[in-house]
């Protein structure tokens, strides 16, 4: 049984980071992240995980019907505590990131421009659009956008990778090695395959290739977030809403921000050190009032 865990975890591996590397194997080769492919390139990257869990399948002689059971595509056994999940990350990762936008400029860390919107502006410039005069009914129109619909759109893609990370990873790392291991590792593995586009500076431009290394920092602990709403519900769908939220409103604050003093994304916002300290505080609070069952645990651990 562990041999043919780890046979699986080698092909997962293999499957998802090779693919990604050979997705962005263009912007090596041409201008980086300034490649007008980027964003077609990155979004197929987020389904490389995907491929890596349909890769572990066709060495396995499982039904489709049960692989979608085991790698959490169902609603799992309470289809209304995975509802409340969803819902709660539908609403509570906005909350959390605008916690994050708010603890960021307390501390000093984050200057917003709430007149002239002056770095959208730049932006704006940037892609080549003239920014109206006036641009506070499009920043209202885009910050309520990616709260109400931008987890829906966002789910599409940030199921690409969850399928991968809390659909089979995560299971199948905690059948080998235990939850306490799991957990973190699980993060790791997922900040080290966004590393073809960190190592580029994306996320923290600031940092450079030293990008790659910092991000396993954010996905450790938003990875124990995610893991938590896994493993309670048996279910991939509400850290697929969770992802897909956190993708749709971490840019807010490119919306939000003075031009004048750019925010270091190193420490303000939610990818940055205050969203570090949330998302760990957010997890020590998660497993303290509802802690991993063993049954729950066991429940995973007999599907992989």
């Amino acid at each position: 049984m562990t041999k043919r865990r780890i046979t699986g975890l080698i092909v997962f591996l293999v499957a998802a980071y090779g693919g990604a590397w050979l997705l962005a194997l263009p912007l090596w080769l041409g201008p980086g992240l300034d490649s007008p492919y980027f964003r077609l390139l990155s979004a197929a990257m987020m389904f490389t995980p995907s491929l890596g869990v349909l890769a572990v399948w066709l060495i396995r002689r499982i039904s489709p019907w049960e692989w979608a059971a085991r790698t959490g595509l169902t609603l799992g056994p309470s289809k209304g505590r995975t509802a409340a999940f969803v819902i709660a990350a539908w609403i509570g990762t906005p909350l959390l990131i605008a916690v994050a936008l708010e603890g960021s400029v307390a501390l000093g860390l984050l200057r917003l421009d709430l007149g002239e919107f002056s770095l959208f502006r730049e932006v704006l410039r940037q892609g080549g659009t003239t920014p109206a005069d006036d641009l506070r009914p499009l920043v209202i129109a885009q910050i309520v956008t990616s709260v109400l619909v931008g987890p829906a759109v966002n789910a599409v893609h940030a199921f690409g990778e969850e399928w991968g990370w809390r659909g089979w990873l995560l299971p199948t790392l905690i059948s080998l090695y235990g939850t306490r291991v799991a957990l973190p590792l699980s993060g790791v593995i997922w900040g080290a395959w966004h590393a073809p586009v960190t190592l580029l500076g994306y996320n923290y431009p600031n940092l450079g290739p030293w990008a790659a290394a910092y991000f396993i920092g954010f996905c450790v602990v938003g990875g124990l977030v995610l893991g938590w709403l896994r493993i309670h519900s048996a279910s991939i769908w509400p850290a697929v809403v969770a992802h897909g939220a956190m993708n749709a409103s971490v840019p807010v604050i490119l919306l939000l921000g003075d031009s004048r003093e750019e925010p270091n994304l190193v420490f303000a916002g939610l990818t940055g050190l205050m969203g570090w300290v949330l998302l760990a505080g957010l997890a020590f609070v998660l497993y303290r009032i509802r802690p991993l069952r063993a049954e729950s645990i066991d429940q995973i651990k007999a599907a992989h």
